[in-house]
């Protein structure tokens, strides 16, 4: 095979297809999963693939600029960005498109496509679940996105799972009183998410952070653990303000909340937890299992996101992917030959009838227009009496 032709059918890297097990075994994963949400009072929303950017890279977006493929609209002019991730546009679609009063549970499903991947075995078009509950701020809104995220890892068969807690509002509240630069606080938060405490004391040295709080810097890589980690950060922490001890409460009250968790769930507190640091205004949580090294779902809350499309929302959500979710769970792909029917190829309207009824039922049919595939299948529609039955081959 030449040159051009064997790089013609390569995907580039990180972009993936799903062959036709594949294909199945994610399409009854989300079957299974939208009857889970609806269950739930979560009502489904499909945003477009394609967005204006200034619209999709909201603030809730920002963290995903440099993911964002973006092109010229040959009919507007304007800048479009297909989407990395889904969260700004379902906070556009209540704020805007929605409008209600009071309480808003959506939750969608769909594929994102990414410029760089997160982690060199990540998919750079994963198919992205997410829900959020909108218009409530307190403690049972944040613990029901937990719990519906939690109950949709136990539901797919995920056991042993791990719950990683933190609240932006920790770091933040020592960055401001620190006066730290966008760009310092940029680089601290990098060192944080490595819980590079040398790194981390270095830098804090050449930016002039007196010894106290350098140490406190220092503090947050160990503030990690079962919930008594949260009577040492109120020792820690205590001095820097109420705001500091009610981003402490908060954790605590989050995790009472949560008091009998499914599927033999963890809960771990780490005060160095910043994902979404740029966008989430509170509490924010991470899922792992066994053997995976990175989350396999994640949120937090956001609050206020909705005020750049006329209509500022408390919010909280989480989301993850159905192609990692496949492969943890390591779900059978093969489509068993003793589940399908054969059927001969004859136009007789009393075998077509019976075909039409089988299928109606759930079962599989495939009609042997060859005439030669007996040999591949276990059931067969044979006429017996004028009447067609499936048999046992």
């Amino acid at each position: 095979m030449n040159t051009q032709v064997n790089q013609r059918w390569q995907l580039p890297e990180g972009m993936d297809e799903l062959l036709p097990e594949q294909a199945h075994a994610v399409e009854r994963l989300r079957r299974s999963i939208f009857d889970l949400h609806v269950s739930w009072g979560y009502q489904p929303v499909q945003p477009p693939l394609v967005e204006f950017v200034d619209s999709l890279l909201s603030t809730a977006g920002k963290d995903f600029d440099r993911h964002t493929f973006k092109v010229a609209d040959p009919k507007s002019g304007r800048m479009l960005g297909i989407r990395a991730d889904m969260t700004p546009q379902v906070a556009r679609i209540d704020a805007h498109q929605l409008g209600g009063q009071g309480i808003s549970r959506l939750f969608y499903m769909g594929t994102v496509v990414r410029a760089y991947s997160d982690s060199s075995d990540r998919s750079r078009s994963p198919i992205q679940l997410g829900a959020e509950l909108f218009g409530h701020q307190g403690i049972a809104s944040d613990a029901e996105i937990i719990r519906l995220m939690l109950t949709t890892l136990g539901h797919v068969g995920l056991r042993d799972i791990h719950l990683d807690l933190g609240h932006v509002g920790i770091f933040r509240t020592l960055a401001q009183r620190l006066d730290l630069s966008a760009a310092d606080q940029s680089a601290l938060f990098d060192l944080l998410q490595r819980k590079a405490e040398s790194d981390i004391a270095a830098l804090a040295g050449s930016l002039g952070i007196g010894e106290r709080d350098r140490d406190i810097l220092c503090s947050l890589c160990s503030l990690n653990g079962d919930v008594t980690v949260l009577e040492r950060a109120e020792q820690v922490l205590g001095g820097y303000g109420d705001g500091m001890l009610a981003a402490i409460a908060t954790l605590r009250s989050i995790g009472e909340a949560l008091a009998s968790l499914p599927g033999n769930t963890t809960v771990h507190y780490d005060l160095a937890e910043l994902r979404g640091y740029h966008y989430h205004s509170g509490i924010v949580f991470a899922a792992y299992v066994p053997k995976i090294g990175s989350e396999i779902a994640r949120g937090g809350r956001y609050d206020g996101i909705g005020q750049e499309f006329g209509r500022s929302r408390p919010a909280t959500g989480y989301s993850t992917d159905l192609k990692t979710l496949l492969r943890v769970i390591d779900a059978p792909q093969e489509l068993a030959i003793q589940h399908v029917i054969l059927a001969p190829d004859d136009p007789s309207p009393t075998l077509q009838a019976a075909v039409a009824k089988l299928r109606a039922s759930g079962e599989i049919v495939i009609t042997d227009i060859d005439g030669n595939q007996q040999r591949h299948y276990r059931r067969v529609l044979r006429e017996q009496g004028g009447n067609w039955l499936v048999e046992k081959l």
